[in-house]
């Protein structure tokens, strides 16, 4: 029985759903009251393997809810690029639409599903940008540049005998002020990336407009799905690295 089930239904929940005590249960008591409601017997039958089917059917995996995405939860500029992302895969799938049933045709649908993880990735940029921004509000890196410049002026004065306090001030100050410039540079690092990425996203969906009325056959978009490729694996490198400078970031606070 569980061999004719979908590959992704077979699961040990399910193996334990099909034999169950309940879904046994289920499908008798299905049957039983088709009988007293006068039923005929194959079609008490049915109801019963319906009761059945049920039961077996709430231990079937679920799919993964699909990401929800909202460039209005993020500030600027990643507000930008996930809205820019969003509008270049609109356009792309509007090209689907206008091109005909065919090997072509098929190839851009393909492809437009990587382009849908290019905009999930840009989303994830996106988050983890904003939540470098974040760290960075709660840092101050303007603040702790005043307390060491005013530490630094104390040192400057402070007898020999009495420097030991503030050198450890001072080393303290500017260990946080090295995090601070760090989480800088790579929030603004990944902002440049990720609009020359995006700029990359706007170049292939041009691109895909103008085969979808030139190409011969779906094998003239080779080229431009291995570039999509390269695209979605370069966020996918640059997501990584932000979400390893963040949980850096959390743990410094």
């Amino acid at each position: 029985m569980l061999e004719r089930l979908p590959e992704r239904v077979r699961t040990p929940a399910v193996a334990r759903a099909v034999t169950s005590p309940s879904a046994v249960l289920l499908a008798g008591a299905g049957m039983s009251v088709a009988i007293l409601a006068g039923v005929p017997l194959v079609a008490a039958a049915a109801v019963g393997a319906l009761a059945w089917g049920a039961r077996v059917a709430m231990a079937v995996p679920r799919s993964p809810r699909a990401e929800r995405i909202d460039p209005f939860t993020v500030g600027e500029p990643w507000r930008h690029f996930v809205t820019d992302a969003i509008q270049a895969r609109a356009e792309f799938e509007r090209t689907v639409s206008r091109a005909r049933p065919g090997p072509l045709r098929d190839r851009l649908v393909q492809l437009g599903l990587r382009l849908d993880d290019g905009v999930r990735e840009c989303w994830r940029i996106a988050r983890q940008g904003d939540v470098l921004q974040a760290a960075l509000g709660q840092l101050d890196i303007g603040r702790v540049r005043q307390d060491l410049a005013q530490v630094q002026s104390e040192l400057a004065r402070c007898p020999a005998g009495e420097r030991v306090s503030l050198e450890r001030a001072e080393a303290a100050v500017r260990s946080q002020l090295a995090s601070a410039e760090r989480i800088e540079k790579v929030s603004r690092d990944a902002g440049t990336r990720l609009r020359v990425l995006n700029a990359q996203m706007d170049e292939a969906v041009a691109r895909a407009v103008e085969l979808s009325v030139t190409a011969a056959d779906g094998s003239d978009l080779s080229p431009l799905s291995a570039d999509v490729e390269s695209l979605v694996g370069e966020l996918e490198s640059l997501r990584l690295a932000l979400e390893e400078t963040a949980s850096a970031a959390d743990r410094s606070r």
